[in-house]
This record gives C-alpha cells, structure tokens and sequence, in this order.
C-alpha cells in the first residue's frame, strides 16, 4: 500500500468489468453461554448457512489479532472458550485460495481496562478505570498486576493483585502512586453471594523510556522514524536468559515478535515496520524493560508505465 503510482501517460483505454460483492456472506457471532467461571462461549456461524466453512476469530478494536490455541480453547470448528474480556470478531473461510466471508460484527465481552496516561511523566499518578455494564450494581472491582509467563511466546501474563485489592474495591477506578517504570494492569469485577466474577481484562500498560536496571530495549538503526520497508532489529538487555519483544498498537492491539519478527536469542529482526505509530519494548519473566515509540512511513516511489491501451478484466469472487 505504500507504492504511489505516478502515471506517465496521458491516456488508458480500460474496461472494467466487476462481478457483484453485494451477496457475499457475513459471519455471524453468538456468545452462546453465560459466563460462568470467568469464561465465556462464544460461535460464530455464516449466513446463508452452507457446508465447508472453517472460521477464524479476531480480538481487539481494528486492527485485531487472529485468535490462535494459546489464545481460546478451541472447542469445535465454530466455537470457542475465552477467559479474557475484550472485542471479538469472527470471520469464514473456504476454498482453495481461501475466499473469506465478511467479517461478523463485534460482539464486546466485559470488563474494559482505561489506564491513562500511557506514557509516565515524573511524579504523576497512573489511574485504572474498570468498565462493566450497570456499574452501580453491587460490583467490587479488582485490580492486577499483569507478570509476563514466557512459557508461551506469543504472550501469556499471570496475574499479581495489586495492594488493597484482595477484597475488591467498591469504586470502578483505581490509583496508583510512586510508578516509575513499564508496566502491566488488569481488572475484572465480582458481584453475589457466592462471588460470581467477570472474565479478566485484556492486559492494558503505561510506559516509561527510562531504562529499567534489570531490563532495556535497544533499537538498531536507533531513530524514531522508519520507512515501512526498513529492517530493525530489537535488542533486549539484562538480568534474564530469556526475553520476549511486544508491540501495542492504540488502542488495544497487543502483539508479540512471534507474530510479525524473528526472535534470535534476546534480538527480535523485524523485516518491514508497521505503517503506524507503536510503542515495543522487552519482557522477561520479571521485568519489562524501557518502552520505545516507532512510526513507519510510507516510501513513495514512482512507477514507471509505458504508454499504450490497456484492458482490465478484474473478477470479484
């Protein structure tokens, strides 16, 4: 998407025949059980219903991420499990190339994690705010540490609870004082007698460029803008063995090397930036490291296109 074509012609004869998209089938998405143990069933189905469809699942406003084993229990072709609050999406595919259907509408399953600010500033305070629905409903709110669990390499965290919180907190909004460096929050909410609980957040962070002494991120070539068609190496440093790259996209898009990089050792190679602002940084089993802001820009090149007729025949399947 980033090649601009300069044309160098004056004229081109094209014929443009398109077949219709208006009939393409939509997925459709069901939460088809009521959380019960901070887990939710959701299934996604295509209308008009037709045999063969294989389905994949999206979490998080767009961009999402595709949803993979470590993500959901994957319980048959058009159902999943989930334990983590956030947007899903779902969408179909068959055939061979794959012909996708439209994406489902976004079904968003409670709570929501707000931290603000993202990026720490000396002396300031960092407040979480917890978002389910009928919030005066007798909701106690409580409040995580998200610790990264390296087990999985595409990004798994365990949950600490934060101070003051192992009764939950009777406002949807919590303070935190004295932080200085990146950090990982969740939530989720409980409400009756026996305690029925929210499925967890999506892990939301605040970010500090002050390096950590056990952890920190280097850039190689070490600047803030980048061509999209640039190559940067990500390298992690400090007191671990083994480390993790991650990258958030605003508003919720968290993502990891394994997914868009190579990761050699404690050195994530990434081949093309993201054409978008990002934030990276390191994640050992204990810390994180510095965080550092990198936007891609496109590179205009001019294309060169010699003149005669041409005809385009473009079939939409």
């Amino acid at each position: 998407n980033c090649v601009r074509c300069w044309p160098l012609f004056r004229r081109i004869n094209t014929s443009i025949f398109l077949n219709s998209t208006a009939h393409k089938p939509k997925a459709e998405l069901k939460i088809t059980k009521s959380p019960v143990g901070g887990r939710v069933t959701l299934s996604c189905s295509v209308k008009p219903s037709s045999s063969g469809w294989s389905f994949f699942w999206f979490r998080g406003e767009k961009p999402s991420k595709l949803l993979r084993t470590q993500d959901a229990d994957f319980l048959s072709n058009g159902q999943i499990r989930v334990s983590q609050g956030g947007v899903y999406r779902c969408r179909g595919g068959r055939g061979e190339p794959v012909y996708h259907t439209e994406f489902s509408d976004p079904v968003t399953i409670e709570p929501v994690l707000r931290v603000s600010p993202w990026w720490l500033s000396p002396g300031a305070s960092v407040t979480l705010s917890c978002e389910v629905e009928h919030v005066s409903a007798g909701w106690s709110f409580y409040w995580y540490k998200a610790v990264p669990d390296l087990s999985h390499k595409s990004g798994s965290y365990s949950y600490e609870l934060l101070p003051a919180s192992s009764n939950g907190t009777a406002d949807n909004s919590y303070i935190i004082h004295g932080q200085t460096h990146t950090a990982g929050y969740v939530c989720r909410a409980g409400r009756g007698e026996p305690h029925f609980y929210t499925l967890y957040s999506q892990p939301h962070f605040v970010w500090s460029g002050d390096l950590h002494p056990s952890a920190s991120l280097s850039v190689s070539p070490d600047r803030v803008q980048h061509f999209t068609s640039d190559s940067v190496s990500l390298s992690c440093e400090g007191n671990s063995a083994e480390w993790r790259v991650s990258r958030f996209l605003l508003p919720d898009f968290l993502s990891f090397c394994s997914d868009w990089g190579t990761m050699n050792g404690s050195t994530c190679h990434v081949q093309k930036i993201q054409s978008s602002n990002a934030v990276y940084w390191c994640e050992s089993g204990s810390a994180f490291s510095n965080a550092v802001n990198i936007t891609g820009h496109c590179e205009w090149k001019h294309v060169w296109i010699p003149i005669f007729s041409l005809t385009f025949i473009i079939g939409l399947i």
